[in-house]
């Protein structure tokens, strides 16, 4: 029997409307892909995925490195379609085009290394292989269409496998463009698919379908649950990267001038639609009216615009409900600190905004909001600054702004989150793992392992006996 996750109750959309968020304009219509037509790219994908796999591993890390170098060659034009279809900043939107191509040339690297052991037995030799799992469906979130599209797809296709990528119904375009620049570097048809179409219908059909192997997902914490309890009743695997709440701690032997300097960054980049985003500031009593005096004119110094203007650094957010969904947590009456601003007109802009906390358990210190809205929150010891950082069911990300080599080493260990950075905000990184605790997520993606996640341990006892 199958797990039931909430399904939208009207009719099928046949297509999607792409808009570009600054100026509200249609920019193009994607037919959504229906369930029959799931079934029918699971069954293109088995043949090509096993023609794919018994190919030479230096003949699949070339074809990934072609794939990476066209991705190269396109990576302007990828940057532009994101800028338009996502809002983002030029360029944040090359850096990501840049991102999608240095992981495949990593995960290339990697076809060569997924080794497996010799483990000393008595009585003979005993080996384990890496065995692809078949057929992979990674399904993408809107707010980074481009990198996270490939996190899944890079190191899932470099292990041997298939993949079919479900892009978000708001961000299909890029994704659609590398399944073109897939297949122009010499992929083969059907192993790596694009399949538009909304989360209820095609995202559903790919995780039903016993065809698919793993589901990959990256999205909200409620989304995420019903994907993984429909897949238990397959027993599928599953990896899934969730919401965050993200704390930003800077102790009073800080350099509070950098770390001033550099907190719009850590929840302002891409408008503050980002699961690592620090957007809980807990700052040291002793400091913290100096780091307030800091802050604002490093917020004010955001410039939100045009996306395609290179100067801008603060674009839209992505539609008119996720604009109302940030303006929810932001009352009239609520005690702004510091507010930017944004232009007038067409768009879906939200300004820069910092809060002071106000009474426990505020929606705006608790939830994700994901926009540009970050409270801040005096603390008084190291004590208080991890019951702080805790307190909240997500654990993704973080950051810790210390002089202290030892404050530094044990706050990291104290806090419950996975990815944390000490004076700086860097999270990401294709060479290391990312992934979170609590309700942040499941399993681990990128890194040197990042192989591995997308093959079943085969072990083989060869007796020398008998």
């Amino acid at each position: 029997m199958r797990t039931p996750i909430a399904v939208h109750d009207e009719p099928q959309v046949r297509e999607h409307r792409v808009v570009n968020p600054a100026t509200e304009e249609l920019i193009a219509t994607v037919p959504a892909t229906t369930p029959a037509e799931v079934d029918a790219a699971v069954r293109r994908a088995a043949p090509a995925q096993r023609r794919w796999a018994a190919l030479a591993p230096a003949d699949r890390a070339r074809l990934l490195r072609r794939f990476a170098a066209a991705v190269d060659t396109a990576a302007e034009e990828l940057a532009l379609l994101e800028v338009r279809e996502a809002g983002h900043p030029l360029g944040n939107a090359r850096w990501e085009a840049g991102n999608v191509r240095d992981l495949l040339d990593y995960a290339a690297g990697g076809v060569e290394r997924l080794t497996g052991r010799q483990i000393p037995v008595a009585g003979g030799l005993d080996v384990t292989f890496h065995e692809p799992l078949g057929t992979v469906a990674v399904i993408a979130p809107w707010n980074f269409p481009m990198p996270v599209a490939a996190w899944g797809t890079a190191p899932a296709l470099a292990a041997g496998n298939a993949v079919l990528l479900k892009p978000a119904e708001t961000t299909p375009l890029t994704a659609l463009r590398l399944a073109e620049l897939a297949l122009d570097a010499g992929l083969p048809a059907g192993l790596f698919q694009v399949l538009p179409g909304a989360g209820p219908v095609t995202g559903t059909a790919l995780v039903d379908h016993p065809g698919v192997a793993k589901v990959v997902f990256t999205g909200s914490t409620t989304v995420g649950k019903g994907i993984m309890a429909r897949c238990a009743a397959r027993v599928k695997r599953v990896t899934l990267e969730l919401g965050g709440k993200s704390p930003n701690i800077v102790f009073a032997d800080a350099d509070v001038e950098r770390a001033a300097a550099t907190a719009p960054g850590s929840f302002l980049d891409n408008s503050g639609q980002d699961c690592c985003a620090r957007s809980r500031i807990l700052v040291q009593h002793a400091v913290y009216d100096r780091f307030l005096e800091l802050l604002e004119p490093a917020v004010h110094a955001v410039r939100a615009g045009d996306p395609a203007d290179p100067a801008t650094a603060l674009g839209p957010l992505i539609s008119a409900a996720q604009r109302e969904r940030v303006r929810s947590y932001v009352p009239e009456d609520a005690p702004a600190a510091i507010r930017g601003e944004v232009p007038a007109g067409p768009g879906y802009w939200y300004p820069a905004t910092v809060l002071e906390a106000r009474a426990a358990g505020d929606r705006a210190a608790a939830e994700e909001i994901f926009g540009p809205v970050a409270v801040v929150t005096p603390f008084a010891d190291e004590e208080e600054a991890i019951r702080l950082a805790n307190a909240t069911d997500y654990g993704l990300s973080g950051s810790i702004w210390t002089r202290d080599v030892g404050r530094a080493l044990r706050v990291s260990r104290a806090v419950a989150a996975g990815n944390l950075s000490v004076n700086s905000h860097s999270s990401v990184r294709y060479a290391t793992p990312f992934g979170g605790f609590k309700q942040s997520g499941l399993g681990r993606e990128l890194g040197p392992d990042a192989l591995a996640a997308f093959t079943e341990t085969k072990n083989v006892f060869l007796d020398t006996e008998h």
